[in-house]
This record gives structure tokens, sequence and C-alpha cells, in this order.
């Protein structure tokens, strides 16, 4: 029997107050979900200088929070999420009081990262203290949440805390938190073995050695990342704790990502049994892009970080990758969004000021992003691994047809289609080199001029495909639980 539970989030982003990819959209989203449920679920993140704290409310104890090189005193800030959720702010000026969350742009990192995050999970615990309210559950997002279990099982172990659980998710196992093993001293412990990696400070194999239970955000990608191509070193010990490792596929929350409700399309929301305005809002986002307005020329769009694990490589790279090709020799049109890495940022708008079919926009906007989605025919999402990927889901209710490499949530979401039958809901293929990338998107616009009916019923299909938190949320309750009977034994 479902029991409800106390369950404190700790990550460093999550919408709408700081977001750099699929991490904030999971976290905020599925916390307002297990709220619905019934379970008593708050947010701890750092406030950043971006998050405006004259919005915010101020919590009128300062808190203290213990580290290797001092104690720090921070003030705390507290708002509601949709008027449902609490989510708390530590604030400390000197680590978290400049832009960006983990680095000024997307493709660098602060030299003081280790210690940021730190700060965030002994900060958590003081946070609780504070607050009087211990967790059943802390539920750790991330690298940058890393080391709660490490801290639960020792200077935590019989306190406040003795019976709270830690649960540790892999959002993407590239991003580690590899530091100088000098900065293990900011932890305030006798030295670790398990935040020791190769004779460097590791956060996430901290998180995945200490933790109660691992989730990841597939079925596929929790047996990629026990492999050498996709464990990024950590193979050895995700196999070792493959018992406790689960993947758990991300729902979609389709308040703010249904055609049929979504409030940056508005007037000309569509739905299955009407998708006459899908053309129109296609039309509309050609006009926005500066491309030619013709409904029967197919449109491709990528919403996406700009960054090799992506993609962009084989998707960009001057000489190399394919994306002229396709533009020169594919009677079609581009519509890319994203930012990341800086050669990709510069090579797109290159290639936008030379290609008339192609129009690269640098600078994130989150209504392009859902105008994109309902406008756009197909969806590209060449990745070299995706853990889930939440774009293929987006694009699936909106009926724009996903073409993915076969990797991760991408191979748990997307039906190839079948030429024979017309079924499937997407186009998909498995090497990542640009031939490949070229030779599916021009299999995908093959079908467009000539197989119509099969575009329509793949359409069709995908829309009525359900990827809500339902079933995700069930899977939680159950990893919740088997934690608290590892952490109670």
């Amino acid at each position: 029997m479902k029991t409800t539970k106390k369950i404190l989030m700790i990550t460093s982003e999550t919408v709408p107050y700081a977001k750099t990819g699929g991490l904030a959209d999971m976290v905020s989203a599925l916390a307002l979900k297990l709220r619905e449920s019934g379970h008593d679920v708050r947010i701890v993140l750092p406030r950043y200088y971006d998050i405006d704290k004259t919005k915010l409310t101020k919590i009128e104890k300062p808190l203290g929070i213990p580290t290797g090189n001092g104690e720090k005193w921070t003030a705390v800030y507290t708002d509601l999420l949709q008027n449902s959720v609490p989510v708390y702010f530590i604030d400390h000026d000197g680590l978290y009081g400049r832009s960006g969350v983990y680095g000024p742009t997307g493709g660098e990192s602060f030299p003081d990262n280790a210690e940021r995050y730190n700060l965030l999970c002994r900060g958590a615990f003081q946070l609780c203290r504070l607050l009087e309210w211990f967790p059943d559950v802390m539920h750790c997002h991330d690298w940058s949440a890393g080391l709660i279990p490490l801290y639960l099982n020792t200077i935590e172990f019989n306190n406040e805390f003795s019976e709270t659980a830690s649960v540790f998710t892999i959002h993407n196992i590239g991003y580690q938190g590899i530091f100088s093993s000098d900065t293990t001293k900011l932890t305030g412990l006798l030295e670790q073995a398990s935040m020791l990696h190769n004779d460097d400070m590791n956060f996430l194999k901290s998180a995945i050695d200490q933790s109660h239970i691992i989730t990841t955000v597939s079925p596929t990608y929790a047996g990629e990342i026990q492999t050498s191509e996709f464990g990024e070193g950590l193979e050895g010990l995700l196999d070792y704790r493959k018992y406790d490792l689960f993947g758990i596929l991300n729902g979609v929350d389709y308040s703010e990502w249904d055609p049929a409700t979504d409030k940056f399309i508005k007037p000309l929301n569509y739905s299955v049994d009407k998708l006459e305005n899908k053309s129109l809002l296609k039309e509309k986002l050609q006009k926005e892009a500066g491309l030619e307005v013709n409904s029967k020329k197919p449109l491709i769009g990528i919403v996406s970080r700009l960054a090799d694990q992506k993609g962009f490589k084989e998707l960009c790279e001057p000489f190399y990758g394919c994306l002229a090709s396709l533009c020169r020799y594919i009677d079609l049109q581009f519509v890319i969004l994203g930012t990341g890495e800086k050669w990709c940022e510069e090579e797109l708008n290159r290639l936008d000021t030379t290609l008339p079919n192609l129009t690269a926009w640098t600078k994130f906007d989150n209504s392009k992003a859902h105008l994109i989605e309902a406008g756009s025919d197909f969806f590209l999402m060449p990745s070299r691994y995706e853990p889930c990927g939440l774009n293929q889901l987006y694009s699936l209710k909106y009926g724009t047809l996903p073409i993915v490499r076969r990797t991760g949530g991408l191979a748990d979401t997307v039906r190839n289609y079948n030429q024979e039958t017309g079924d499937g809901t997407g186009f998909t293929f498995d090497d990542l080199t640009p031939e490949a990338i070229y030779n599916v998107v021009g299999w995908a616009i093959w079908a467009w001029y000539n197989k119509r009916e099969d575009i329509l019923k793949m359409q069709q299909s995908a829309m009525n495909a359900d990827f809500s938190w339902t079933d995700s949320l069930v899977k939680y309750d159950d990893i919740y639980e088997k934690a608290l009977v590892k952490r109670r034994a």
C-alpha cells in the first residue's frame, strides 16, 4: 500500500528559476506530480544572480553551513512552484552571485564549482534543521547533488536523518563533477575513497558508490551506462551496483506541452482530430525564420544544446558535417534553435548567412521553441547518447515526426517507420556518421513527398501516444520504498 512521504529534491536547476537542459524540466514536473499524488515534496537549489530575489520571500533566520574551510552563513529565500511545491533558495553572493549556472557560458565552468555545490549539499541538511522538517527521502539530481549520499552515510548517519534514504538520479553521466583531489578538503570529512576516481575528486562517482538506490531517466540508458561505450569510466562501478540501478522514463508535463492548450501558439491551437492549424503554424514559423512560405516544402526543426553529445559534430562541423549538403541537395528547410559551444554557434550563424533554406537562432527563446515544435514537420535529434530526451516526446505530441538515433530514451520512445504497413511514429538510425544522418533525413523527406498517407497515419499515432507521468510515478513510489527498506535495515 502506498504511503505518503516527505521528499526533498536537491538540484542545481529547476524551471522556471534556472535551466540549462532537461534536468530542470524533469525536477519541476516530477515534484509537481508527486505533490499532486499526496507526497510532501520540496525543492532546494542555489539562488543564482539571475533569480530575482525581490520576487521571492526571505526566511527570517540565516543558515549556518559547516564546510571544510569554515562555516558559511547564507540567506534563504522561498517561493511556491505553481502555488504548490515549496522551493528554497540558498543565497550566498560569493559563490552564487554571478550570471550562469555552472559557468559564464554553456561551454565553460566556474573554477570554484566544487565549493559551490558542496555548499548546496551541506546546506540541504542545514535547511531541514532550520525548517524542523526531516525528509524520508533525499532525492539527489545529477553530480551537483552528488555528495549528499556520502554525508548521509557519515556525519548525518545517527541523528535527525537516521531514517532518511537517498535516491540519486543520473541525468547525464557525461557530467561528473571532477576536480583535483585537494578539493576533498571542502567536505570536512577525512579522506573518503568513495569521493576519488582516477586520483581526482568525483561527485558523481561518490553518489553512485553511496546512494541507497540509483535511477536514470530511461530503461535503455540504464543498460547503456554499464558498458564501456557509454559508462564514461564508471561502467565497472555501475555494473557492481546494477541491482540497485533502475531506468525510469521521464514523463511529459502536458500542461505545458500540448498543442491543444499551448499558450505560445494561441489562437492556432490544434489536436489530433483537427490538424488544420498545424499548417498555419508552419507558415508562421517560416515567416519568423525568414524562409520561403510554402506549406508543401518539408520543414525540419531542432531545439537543442549545441554540443558534441547532441550530434552537432556530424551535423555541422566544417568540412565534415552533413547539414550544408542536406540543405543544398534535398528540397527541405531547417530551423535550428539553441546555444552552446562557441564553434557550433559560429558555424550555424555562418550557414544561416549562406543557405537560404536554413535559419539558426543562437539565443534561446521559449516561445520560439514551442513554435518550432508546432510548426515543423520533422524534428531531428542525432544524439551521440541521450539519457532520456524530452524534445522527441514533445514532438510526438505535436505530430512533428522525430528523426532520431536509436540510443537511450530515443530508442525507448520512437517507433521506426515501417514502409510496408505505414506504421511507426518517426524515423530512426544507428550509426552516428554524417552519411547516416543524411540518409535517414533523405528517407523521411522521400516519405513526405511520396507517402503522404503514411505521414498522416504516423502523426496520428504519435499524437495519441501517452508519455505522461502516470506510469513513472508508480515506479518512483516503488523506488522510494526500496530505498527506505535499505536505509532502515
